[in-house]
């Protein structure tokens, strides 16, 4: 199943990216990949909207549609922003799913937010924001961004599970299967993407992107011909 996605960057600090996309189906699944980063995704299916807030993916896992038009927006948060009322420990591979508590607007910890839409959802972004329902650690992103601390590894690896769900080897192993298979996708040798990626060998890149990804570097490399 594929989806045509409308993706915007955004103003706001705290954001990677802003998505859309719809669906017309008889409902269905998808393969997921793995993600560290976590996102609000808005859904609107027969006249209701759903606000899920989505921790970061740790693995692959199968991904449902549901039948009839639906449509979504999705706001990609950076690694290092973090929601202090609600653990991302406690989200990985996992969602809450909020319905719209009124006519035109969801209830987030308390507060009651007008529901956003694609354009707007920067403003949505800077009212959570201005209620503390948003956080950012400095930390966090510069090591992210390869600037070294002076912390112990202990106090890293408690840090990065508190604000990102995940461990910096979590996350870095993610990220270098997403480079894999974006090689794969461009239609790069596997051999060259295993040393390319810096893996150790083949197997080793199967091992991933089998946890990643849910396929086989030779699968991806056979769906690039269909």
């Amino acid at each position: 199943m594929s989806f045509d996605f409308k993706i915007r960057p955004s103003d706001s600090p705290f954001v990677e990216a802003v998505w859309h996309t719809e669906t017309m189906s008889h409902g269905g699944s998808f393969m997921s990949t793995a993600d560290s980063r976590w996102e609000m995704v808005i859904s609107k299916h027969m006249g209701r909207y759903t606000l899920s807030i989505r921790g970061p993916e740790a693995r692959a896992s199968l991904a449902q549609v549901p039948t009839g038009h639906t449509e979504f927006f999705g706001i990609i948060f950076k690694r290092s922003v973090f929601m202090p009322h609600l653990p991302k420990q406690n989200l990985v591979n996992d969602a809450i799913h909020l319905p719209q508590s009124r006519r035109d607007a969801f209830t987030v910890v308390g507060g009651v937010f007008e529901i956003p839409t694609f354009e707007n959802a920067d403003t949505f972004v800077m009212r959570l924001m201005r209620n503390d329902l948003l956080n950012h650690d400095q930390i966090v992103d510069d090591v992210l961004r390869g600037r070294t601390q002076d912390l112990s590894v202990r106090s890293l690896q408690r840090r990065f599970l508190h604000v990102t769900g995940l461990t910096h080897k979590t996350i870095q192993q993610i990220e270098r299967a997403h480079l894999a298979l974006a090689m794969l996708h461009e239609g790069k040798p596997i051999i060259d993407v295993v040393y390319e990626a810096g893996y150790f060998d083949q197997p080793h890149l199967t091992r991933s992107l089998k946890l990643f990804a849910g396929q086989t570097p030779s699968d991806i490399v056979n769906s690039n011909t269909k």
